[in-house]
């Protein structure tokens, strides 16, 4: 099965809305000749109205780094599903490893808020992951898989189909040391079964997995050539228009 390559660009806790539209009107020229492949941006929460306003048309998409696990309600601070589709939203992270590590969400929160996004029409972007500690220790593959079927349970098997999943070595982010991209692809390999046997060849085949984890225009492509990697969730890197530009371009080129 065909499935259409995807940059995700998560700019964290960066970028006013200002620099939010300095940054959209320098990278469209670059991003609309690249119709192969699906761009997205994930702006924070305070730039996605301003983001949303400048996409329209574009063909590049937008989502959120968060959500809540209720529909609305006394949750001071927090922002909901409706809030972010209102703002034009089609995709929203969901357990990335910043928030599980630095605020504590644990594979039932996670949960809650998959299935508040997929009960929303949002297409939740799963992060997954193993620590240095864990991969040094042989726990990769129990971690991941224990990551999986806690954030999936309760999710119906057709709901999982067009799921994103980023495949996130919690000790790649942000040091600049990648994780090779064979090492990457046996990881994301064990993903695409796990959720096959768990949910059918429909999902195995139909969820697209990116890899995250110090992702620069000069490795992207390495990464793009393992089949079952359908493209990267991209942090420090896709800060400024030309370096997204660049691993946009890079991961244009149709698959083999």
């Amino acid at each position: 099965m065909a499935r259409r390559r995807l940059i995700a660009a998560n700019w964290k806790m960066n970028k006013t809305p200002e620099e939010t539209e300095a940054f959209v009107r320098s990278f469209l020229p670059e991003a609309a000749r690249q119709a192969s492949l699906e761009v997205l941006l994930l702006p924070p929460f305070t730039s996605l109205d301003r983001a949303g306003r400048l996409l329209v048309g574009t063909g590049i998409a937008l989502g959120a780094q968060d959500l809540h696990f209720e529909a609305a309600g006394a949750f001071t601070g927090e922002v909901s599903a409706a809030m972010l589709s209102a703002c034009g939203c089609r995709y929203v992270l969901v357990g990335h490893s910043e928030r599980r590590a630095l605020l504590r969400e644990d594979d039932a929160l996670v949960n809650r808020k998959l299935r508040r996004a997929v009960a929303s029409g949002l297409v939740p972007i799963l992060c997954v992951g193993e620590t240095l500690a864990e991969r040094r220790g042989g726990e990769t593959e129990r971690r991941i898989a224990a990551q999986l079927a806690a954030a999936l349970d309760g999710v119906e098997s057709r709901d999982v189909r067009p799921l994103i999943i980023a495949y996130e070595p919690v000790w790649a982010i942000g040091t600049g040391e990648a994780a090779s991209p064979a090492a990457a692809e046996e990881v994301m390999g064990r993903i695409r079964e796990t959720v096959g046997s768990a949910h059918g060849k429909e999902a195995r085949e139909g969820v697209r997995l990116l890899y995250g984890g110090s992702v620069t225009p000069q490795n992207i492509a390495s990464f793009l050539d393992r089949p079952d990697i359908d493209g990267a969730l991209v942090g420090g890197a896709s800060l400024r228009p030309d370096a997204l530009a660049r691993i946009v371009a890079a991961a244009s080129s149709e698959r083999a």
